[in-house]
């Protein structure tokens, strides 16, 4: 990152913590999806709720598709106080030095929304985003982004459809497992190069939500689309813990106010903008959209879950224990 880069953010942070005082108070809010995405659209129904329950005292700018900075960027910007506000994906916290987020990269470890919810809604939602103080962050809520397919140029329906296939995937330890399980060779790769890669052939597919497909247009250069919902994908809406202490109590509340309604926004939309975007895929004619059957998810999940057992010793076994727990999955094992 360039280091003018970051002294003008920084500066522009200073000018928003000393704007209090004017009653005007300006977060910029950054992250890399496109404007079409549920995050930008969750982000942007924050700003306005910001705007109307503080009566205009504060001003939220949302700064779409990496237009301040990159993936491996914007968590160092939110620390030093270039950016107020992020949504990244709860991958992102593992190379900071909080491994417990990886548990939401584990494998099928949640069966559909109402397992999750009784984690990101619950006492371990809320201890995992405690964990992010001592990184001055300070965590505010889960936002969905959906459960992921596999998308290649060749038909994925088994595991050894992936073998050998240059797979792009976020930094971090679970998912570079998970490939391996697999037999694919992980890349970890920004967001925002997926789309150049694939069409050049660095990589030869990838996962994700369909909406993030869609909306990056990678369906576009990926023939081959699997609807395995292997795994999820979430976002965790932080803020710089200084700035946001730093704040008019009263503003806070009201801020607290303005996320728990864009949350439920968020979640709602997210499933329902998954399945236009599927639909779109489908229409385009670029994509082949294949529903595995019954046998082929049983062996996707069987080739993937030994990942949890080897996470272990990363995650902690205690955090994978009590999400089973919560959520029956146990039973299931």
């Amino acid at each position: 990152m360039k280091i003018s880069k970051l002294l003008l953010g920084l500066a522009a942070c200073a000018l928003s913590l000393g704007a209090v005082a004017d009653q005007s108070i300006v977060i910029k809010f950054s992250h890399v999806v496109a404007v079409d995405t549920p995050k930008h659209k969750a982000a942007e129904f924050f700003a306005r709720k910001a705007a109307e329950l503080t009566q205009g005292r504060v001003k939220v700018e949302v700064y779409p598709n990496s237009q301040l900075y990159k993936d491996k960027e914007e968590l160092e910007a939110l620390q030093l106080g270039a950016v107020q506000m992020l949504a990244p994906s709860l991958a992102k916290f593992g190379p900071l030095g909080v491994k417990d987020f990886e548990v939401f990269d584990l494998p099928y470890i949640f069966d559909g929304y109402d397992s999750l919810r009784k984690v990101t809604l619950g006492p371990i939602g809320r201890k995992l985003l405690g964990k992010l103080e001592p990184k001055g962050i300070r965590g505010l809520a889960y936002w969905d982004n959906g459960f992921k397919s596999f998308s290649a140029n060749t038909p994925i329906r088994t595991p050894a459809d992936l073998k050998g296939k240059k797979m792009r995937i976020q930094s971090s330890k679970v998912l570079d497992e998970e490939m391996r399980a697999l037999g694919a060779l992980p890349q970890v790769m920004a967001f925002g190069e997926v789309y150049q890669a694939l069409q050049t052939g660095v990589v030869d597919g990838t996962e994700n939500p369909i909406s993030n497909l869609y909306t990056q247009k990678m369906h576009e250069v990926q023939k081959h689309l699997s609807l395995t919902g292997h795994g999820y994908l979430g976002y965790a809406v932080i803020v710089n813990k200084k700035f946001w202490d730093g704040l008019p109590s009263d503003i806070r509340r009201q801020l607290e106010d303005a996320m728990e309604q864009a949350t439920r926004y968020a979640n709602q939309i997210a499933s329902v903008e998954n399945d236009q975007a599927l639909e779109a895929v489908k229409k385009s004619g670029r994509t082949q959209v294949y529903v595995p059957t019954q046998e082929e998810r049983a062996a996707f999940r069987k080739a993937l879950l030994p990942v949890h057992q080897k996470m272990e010793s990363r995650i902690g076994k205690e955090l994978i224990q009590s999400i089973y727990k919560e959520t029956g999955f146990a039973a299931n094992f």
